[in-house]
Parts: structure tokens; C-alpha cells; sequence
């Protein structure tokens, strides 16, 4: 019988948060924080976690420096992780409910064979390719196309090798089918939101009213 994968994870927080106008990893959700509720759950399904945050923070929050943009920070991540390790995880801190199964669902792909595992979930909408100006240039086929989440699961040696050209990608999955790896998507999660404006983290606090009130009432039922 094959030996259980040893599996880490780079929580991204590295991030200043223009779009949000603060850095939103530091937000609270409750009784944590964005960032810490991110890297609890890493760590409760993972081997351990690498948590990136900015320059400035790395001392104080016990993680390491980002860099510029989201592939140096993930690089950086990357040379903390132990060289025995199986399999990668890449997290963005900023999607706090990110569950475990959903960690379980992306380690077990790459362990069945693929470079990489992605979550995602259906686009509902109608997609519009266009160009500079405005003007529609393609219209893709609904059907094809999926949003995708993190957490990322990696082979450790196909997450270096992706990176080693020190590209930048918006994600890692794509740094792996830049250099002909197979990436397979797994089932995402509604609830897997990224916050990125305000109105993200409005819904995030209630959302965590929600489940706090909805484990009360399942402790309540449960017989003594």
C-alpha cells in the first residue's frame, strides 16, 4: 500500500488590497480574521502551511515575504516548503471558506495522476470575448468554461519547474499548462467567494452568522 502523500500549503496574503481599499486579509469574520481563518483550515486537512503575507507583516505574523505580484509571492512561498514534499496546495487567503473537502477533493486528482487539481464551478452567464475597443471578437460556448477557485493542488516537482522561468500568471494552474501540464478540474463550492470589494466582506460576516447559528441549532438537536 502506497504511503500517504505528505502535503503542504502557501496561504497567499501578500497583497495590499487596492482594489479594497485596505488590506483585506487583515479583516475580521467573526471571532478570526480573513487570514487566519484561511490558514486554521490549511492546516487542519494539510501537513503545513506557508502563510506569504507583505514585507512589513512577515515578523509579526510569522510567514514569509511576498513579492510584487501574486506568482512572486507564491515563489516565495515555494522555497519555504520542505523538498520532501509530495504535493502542493495554493491558497488565496482571501477565499476564507474554502472547506476541507474541497482540499481533500484537489489532493486526491493529483495523486490520481494529474500535474495539477483545480476547483471550479459552472459560469452561468453568457461570456463576451472582446477586444481594446469594446467591440466583441468571440462569444465561447457556455457549456466549456468554468470559474475557478483556489485552493490549487500541485505536484511539488511541477509547481518548481512551472516557476522557475519566474513568469507571472493570475493563477499557478495556468504556469503548469504553459509548460504542458495536465491540469484537471475538480467540483468548487458557492461558498468559496473571494473577497474583493467591501460588499464580498459584508456578505462573508453574515454568511459566518449563518453558519454559527446553523452549528447551534445542529449542537442543540444532537440527543445528550
Amino acid at each position: 500500500m502506497a504511503s500517504p502523500s505528505k502535503v503542504w500549503t502557501i496561504v497567499v496574503g501578500g497583497g495590499s488590497g487596492t482594489r479594497f481599499g485596505r488590506p483585506k486579509q487583515y479583516e475580521r469574520l467573526g471571532d478570526e480574521r480573513i487570514i487566519d481563518r484561511s490558514r486554521r483550515i490549511a492546516a487542519s486537512v494539510t501537513d503545513g502551511v506557508v502563510l506569504v503575507v507583505p514585507a512589513d507583516d512577515a515578523t509579526a505574523e510569522g510567514g514569509v515575504a511576498g513579492g510584487s505580484s501574486r506568482s512572486e509571492s507564491v515563489r516565495a512561498g515555494l522555497a519555504e516548503v520542505p523538498p520532501d514534499t509530495d504535493i502542493v496546495c495554493v491558497h488565496d487567503a482571501a477565499r476564507p471558506f474554502a472547506d476541507a473537502d474541497l482540499y481533500r477533493r484537489v489532493v486526491a486528482a493529483v495523486e490520481a495522476g494529474a500535474d495539477a487539481s483545480v476547483p471550479g464551478i459552472a459560469v452561468t452567464d453568457t461570456i463576451k470575448v472582446v477586444d481594446g475597443d469594446g467591440v466583441v471578437t468571440a462569444t465561447p460556448e457556455r457549456s466549456t468554461l468554468v470559474a475557478v477557485q483556489t485552493p490549487q493542488a500541485f505536484r511539488h516537482g511541477a509547481l518548481v519547474a512551472a516557476h522557475a522561468s519566474g513568469a507571472d500568471a493570475t493563477d499557478d494552474a495556468a504556469l503548469i499548462e504553459a509548460t504542458g501540464g495536465r491540469v484537471v478540474v475538480v467540483e468548487g463550492a458557492a461558498d468559496n467567494r473571494k473577497i474583493t470589494v467591501p460588499d464580498d466582506l459584508d456578505w462573508a460576516r453574515q454568511r459566518i452568522v449563518e453558519l454559527d447559528r446553523l452549528h447551534d441549532d445542529t449542537c442543540q438537536e444532537e440527543p445528550s
